[in-house]
């Protein structure tokens, strides 16, 4: 019967300790910081597709306000994401028989200086990259959207990970 008693204990210990322990489904666990700034990122690539920047800098503040329970501010902010669009380029990929492009890839490369107010050893400063492969045939203002979705998704998700759930 003390036998008993002891492993219940145990349990109900283990249970209440372990109920302590903070998870959510991004894997950032507790967060140091209340509250996030991101800066607006200037394009400073060499081709400019105006409207690009300001995308990606809502994009960001976005992903970043639907992953944790921060407060975005407009100064101040724990955390501060700066930087600039340093590259935007559309290359061909893929040619035809008639010596043609038949598929071509935008790239935006975006460089990234990360700043926590509470903890100094996470600050950084990276570029980073993705790209879009599309049919040639199509103008870069048709698939520009889509493009854009594709892209920054993927940037700063990258950056949310770098920055916040340290994978």
């Amino acid at each position: 019967m003390k036998l008993k008693i002891k492993i219940i204990a145990i349990l109900t210990l283990f249970l209440l300790v372990s109920c302590n322990v903070k998870y959510n489904f991004t894997g950032t666990g507790k967060i140091n910081a209340k509250t996030f700034q991101v800066n607006y990122f200037q394009n400073n690539a060499e081709i400019v597709e105006v409207g690009i920047e300001r995308t990606f800098t809502q994009k960001l503040q976005n992903t970043i306000q639907n992953q944790t329970n921060l407060d975005l501010v407009t100064s101040g902010g724990d955390l501060l994401y700066e930087g600039e669009i340093v590259e935007y380029r559309i290359t061909p990929m893929a040619s035809n028989a008639s010596q043609q492009s038949s598929q071509n890839r935008m790239t935006i490369s975006i460089n990234v200086r990360y700043s926590s107010k509470n903890s100094e050893d996470d600050n950084f400063e990276k570029r980073f990259s993705f790209y879009h492969d599309y049919d040639a045939n199509l103008l870069p203002s048709v698939v520009l959207n889509e493009a854009l979705e594709i892209i920054y998704e993927r940037i700063t998700q990258d950056i949310f990970n770098e920055s916040l759930a340290k994978w």
